[in-house]
């Protein structure tokens, strides 16, 4: 079976920088479907793109994409996969039709099979009743949809999305969502990019958490929650101090509250405190969040004490 997506230890260092962008990166995606690539800012999540995607190579190591180098075999590549790219923005005096339209035909398609996709797509993505409108005349979401239709039309083998739902609302964010799994089902796998971990817990099939450049954890949302001793957390807005709760669990601050990550028992416990106490508590399971938030500053100490 061909491999959708692998990194062997993947190395990138910029010309005049002694510092690894990317460090060492292996991973393969196991199976078709949504593969979400995670980190901080700077964590080398883009650069990674960039090089799967033939825009930049690579210091060390190799990708693979469908089976095919993205250095030897770049050309196949690129005719495979379609990408949109964290910098793209649309050409302001064109509207959503025209950049769609005219992007099916600049890769091949025949002017009949272009107009019924961008009809489609232009619809599923609700712009539509914008597709006449220049785009400096739009909002930037209606533009960040824009790209995200023309990356969509495609109907390639595998799409490359990074930051998908930059600037959308929280409705259209999950429409995008709804839109992005169909186009799984029918067409082929998408990498994504995001710094939603709402986003990325509601559509990964697979994920990879990346920081400083390495690879902290991989593995299905439920595999990456496994990781953590932590079933539940409890935020506390007063009435306990950080001592107290570190009693309970692990201590985070989250927005200014006190957020403690804990077992069934020590949940128990806390949660009768607070009651106890008249404290007004909010309990729920771990989530993603939590997960990463814990990788990554777990992480980030040990990169500073070595």
């Amino acid at each position: 079976m061909t491999r959708i997506f692998e990194c062997i230890h993947l190395t990138k260092i910029y010309k005049g920088s002694e510092k690894k962008a990317l460090n060492g990166v292996s991973f393969r995606m196991p199976s078709e479907g949504i593969l979400t690539l995670l980190g901080r800012n700077g964590a080398g999540k883009t650069t990674l793109l960039r090089i799967a995607t033939t825009q930049l190579l690579p210091t060390e190591g190799s990708v693979s994409v469908l089976g095919l180098d993205v250095v030897k075999e770049a050309k196949k590549v690129r005719e495979r996969i379609s990408v949109l790219p964290q910098e793209g923005r649309p050409f302001p005096p064109l509207t959503p039709w025209d950049h769609v339209y005219y992007f099916l035909l600049a890769r091949g398609l025949d002017r009949t099979e272009a107009r019924t996709r961008a009809k489609t797509v232009l619809s599923e993505l609700e712009l539509d009743e914008y597709a006449s409108t220049p785009a400096d005349r739009l909002s930037g979401g209606l533009r960040q949809r824009i790209l995200l239709a023309m990356a969509l039309s495609t109907y390639a083998e595998l799409i490359f999305l990074d930051e998908p739902t930059l600037g959308l609302d929280a409705v259209n964010q999950r429409k995008i969502w709804s839109i992005v799994r169909d186009y799984c089902k029918k067409y082929g796998s998408i990498v994504l990019t995001t710094h939603s971990l709402n986003e990325a817990e509601t559509l990964s099939d697979y994920i990879v958490i990346i920081n400083r450049g390495r690879v902290v954890a991989q593995g299905s949302v439920e595999e990456l929650k496994a990781m953590m001793p932590y079933r539940f957390r409890i935020d506390v807005s007063s009435g306990f101090s950080k001592e107290v709760l570190s009693s309970y669990g692990k201590v985070v601050e989250v927005a200014g509250r006190m957020r403690v990550l804990l077992d069934e028992t020590g949940a128990k416990d806390l949660a009768l405190e607070a009651v106890k106490k008249r404290v007004s508590v909010s309990v729920s399971p771990t989530t993603l969040e939590d997960v990463f938030i814990d990788l990554v500053q777990e992480e980030g100490v040990q990169d500073e004490s070595t």
